[in-house]
């Protein structure tokens, strides 16, 4: 019975059985250290009372469901799939000491030279770092006491080697709750590994062959334990609309895959959370009451249901709609308040308590545009950072890139973060001011020579802030002397980025903004020409533009599904009544660049990879919360556009971070929460609607070429003629392999010999 099952997309990965050289591979991935190493940190922040104990426990849990799992009580399960039912026993077990502060020390005092005796095959520190996992082989003379003939042993092996270790360490306050054969273990770096004994790990344990040696002799009667308390335990009487929540929650689990097994719990009883909210009036105590439990504890549902309460609310869900539809409940289908509607068309409030540079930027500004520029000065700001970089939640690297566009209608005051962002640029420009005094009288220079004269090398210039009509290649070039700088533009009419277009009108701009989004991306030209410019850069250039909201809709009608959306952070002015008063402006200080410059040179004197774990815990929970609306509004557009909009935010509040002396402030969150909101809410409102209808226009076009493929060939057909069809339709021949490998997956057609197919 050689090996254990391994994980390695994590907790809700197929199970396959591994080999010591897989477990070994998997150990050693980079992101497991980065992992481990984050949950160290976590802890340490809420040591220092920095995060409290309900918030340190959702982002401890939400990491380690990033890390590959180890199955060590099996190894093997049914289709990969880790429930008990299909479990193949490894005859190992786990055993967990938590609450040490050294592992290490408490390993020595109590396993040291003890490692034969008591079988152990691993230990190592846990991935927070404060406690000992040990996994150790089970006692031949367990199974005789447990093992009767014709049964299941379900655990109850694991269960008594635990008691029985528990015993030779003199512990009377082990965690018992591991006996579930597909019950995981979090793989950890091996700095963490205490002991190791990798062939005694992997060594074949023939379960078998000790079941046929004890025979009949060693049956007796063995009370089972009951299992977990499920859906029936924690049954109720109370009512939504004189229809039992139960009855309700029932209707749940079977349009949604059943009840929830090991493993999947916290998920399907968080969603579940999530939409009882809307029937139970945000009532903590109600949906304790009302919810089944499936063996989690008060601590854990009360941590599950509060999460689940903290996502952003709107109007009761499709799918909640519909389970009361189908068990006939009151008046549940009537369509929400007028003024419920009315409310989700207004942008969101931003938070009255603003970080204090915000509050800077914003100081002199009418309230009504405080939402743009608070998000639009961020452009600027990352201009300043130059080889920094901070890692996101996914592991993946990013750079302070902000594009940002204001659109409002015609006249609604787009010009109100021009101010702000004349002084947040004023170093950068006195740089290029100089630099550009270089580059003009070395231009001088070389036109006043003859054309057979030698011209002077072109001098290292660095230009950030460069004009928005500039060309391909003149782009190309100042990305190229920036070495490594952010370039930055500001755009007055959107239409400015057409210049960008290349000779051949190949919308070069939306392939460049998606670039520029992406870390490490390559992006030039080649040229034959010696005057011609020949480079590959990578894209840094952060900039803001204003528009209408007709002509931003219409100057982006071609790509809304192909991604620049999504790597843009928008906002609006509303539309004020009629006869409304006029904004007025305030008056700047004398000082007012004096007390921008600190926050400057922060950013100026920033320098590598920076990891900032309060940012990654809060990018963490508004994924989570991304995840819920899109779910309850069943949005898939909703959902697409959150990924990076998330990242967006995140990225702020690591500027944010910088700026304030690296502190993380109180006011961070709910400014961070309200731009991505804010954000979000400008993309559905100006592209949703046109997303989705793209969406299925272009779900229809492929249906119908892959229909047409299949009618233009005839019954009998070859390769060639599958590429000829291809091409007819304005397809690649490239993806033919591919298309006739589909369509013999699918069983549209069979291969016959000497490469004729035939259509089924």
């Amino acid at each position: 019975m050689q090996g254990i099952g391994l994980s390695i997309s994590g907790v809700s990965g197929k199970v396959l059985t591994a080999t010591a050289e897989q477990l070994k591979a998997a150990i050693g991935e980079p992101k497991v250290g980065i992992i481990c190493a984050e949950l160290e940190d976590l802890l340490e922040l809420k040591m220092k009372g920095t995060i409290t104990d309900e918030e340190y426990h959702e982002a401890k849990n939400r990491k380690k469901k990033r890390l590959p799992v180890m199955t060590p009580h099996a190894v093997a399960f049914a289709n990969g799939d880790r429930k008990n039912g299909g479990a193949t026993p490894s005859g190992l077990a786990m055993y967990d000491v938590d609450n040490i502060n050294s592992p290490e020390d408490w390993y020595l005092q109590n396993i040291h030279n003890r490692d034969e005796e008591l079988g152990i095959v691993m230990a190592h520190k846990t991935p927070s770092g404060r406690g000992v996992r040990l996994i150790f082989k089970i006692p031949a003379d367990i199974y005789v006491k447990e093992y009767v003939k014709g049964e299941n042993l379900d655990g109850r092996e694991i269960a008594a080697a635990q008691t029985w270790l528990a015993g030779k360490l003199q512990d009377n306050d082990f965690d018992a709750s591991c006996k579930d054969y597909a019950r995981c273990s979090y793989l950890v770096p091996s700095d963490y590994l205490i002991y190791w004994n990798i062939d005694d790990m992997f060594a074949d344990r023939n379960l078998s062959a000790v079941f046929d040696y004890i025979g009949d002799g060693g049956k007796q009667e063995i009370r089972r334990e009951e299992g977990n308390p499920g859906f029936q335990d924690y049954a109720s009487e109370k009512t939504f609309k004189g229809t039992k929540y139960t009855d309700i929650i029932r209707e749940f689990f079977r349009t949604n895959g059943g009840e929830p097994v090991v493993g999947e719990r916290n998920d399907k009883l968080h969603t579940l959370a999530v939409y009882l909210r809307y029937i139970c009036d945000d009532n903590e105590e109600l949906m304790l009451e009302i919810m089944p439990r499936f063996g989690l504890g008060e601590a854990e549902m009360r941590q599950l249901i509060g999460s689940a309460l903290r996502a952003r609310r709107y109007t009761l869900p499709k799918k909640m709609q519909q389970i009361l539809t189908s068990l006939q409940v009151g008046k549940a289908t009537e369509a929400p308040a007028a003024d419920e509607e009315e409310e989700e068309e207004k942008p969101p409030q931003m938070p009255s308590e603003l970080p204090p540079l915000i509050e800077l930027l914003t100081r002199h500004t009418p309230d009504i545009y405080k939402p743009a520029v608070a998000n639009a000065v961020f452009a600027s700001l990352g201009v300043h950072l130059f080889n920094t970089r901070f890692r996101y939640i996914d592991g993946k690297l990013h750079e302070a890139t902000f594009m940002h566009i204001l659109m409002a209608g015609s006249g609604a005051g787009k010009d109100c973060i021009t101010e702000p962002i004349n002084y947040l640029m004023e170093d950068i420009r006195k740089s290029d001011a100089a630099y550009r005094l270089i580059e003009k009288e070395w231009k001088e220079k070389i036109n006043s020579k003859g054309a057979n004269k030698d011209k002077d090398l072109r001098p290292a210039i660095i230009i950030q802030e460069v004009q928005p009509d500039m060309t391909n290649p003149a782009f190309v070039m100042r990305t190229k002397e920036a070495g490594g700088r952010f370039l930055y533009s500001k755009i007055n009419e959107i239409e400015q980025f057409n210049s960008l277009r290349g000779s051949r009108g190949n919308n070069s701009q939306f392939q460049i903004f998606c670039y520029a989004f992406d870390y490490g991306n390559r992006y030039g030209q080649d040229r034959v020409g010696a005057q011609s410019v020949t480079e590959v850069v990578s894209v840094r250039w952060n900039w803001n533009a204003s528009t209408t909201i007709g002509k931003g809709k219409r100057y982006f009608h071609n790509v809304l599904t192909d991604g620049p959306i999504s790597r843009i952070n928008f906002s609006t002015i509303p539309e004020q009544p009629i006869g409304s008063d006029i904004p007025v402006y305030g008056v700047y200080e004398d000082n007012y660049a004096e007390l921008l410059r600190p926050y400057l040179d922060r950013l100026l004197n920033a320098k590598g990879e920076i990891y900032i774990p309060e940012a990654n815990i809060l990018a963490d929970k508004m994924r989570i919360e991304n995840a819920d609306v899109a779910c309850q509004t069943q949005s898939q557009e909703y959902e697409n556009l959150s990924f990076r909009a998330n990242v967006i935010a995140w990225l702020k509040a690591c500027v944010l971070y910088i700026a304030h002396d690296y502190q993380w402030l109180p006011s961070f969150e709910p400014f961070i929460r309200w731009s991505l909101q804010d954000d979000m809410w400008c993309k559905m409102q100006f592209f949703g609607e046109d997303m989705r209808k793209a969406n299925e226009r272009l779900n229809e076009i492929n249906k119908l070429r892959c229909d047409n493929l299949l009618h233009i060939l005839p019954k009998n057909f070859t390769f060639q003629d599958a590429s000829r069809a291809r091409e007819s339709v304005g397809k690649s021949i490239q993806g033919t392999r591919n298309m006739v490998s589909q369509w013999k997956h699918r069983g549209y057609i069979k291969r016959l010999q000497d490469g004729i197919y035939e259509k089924i």
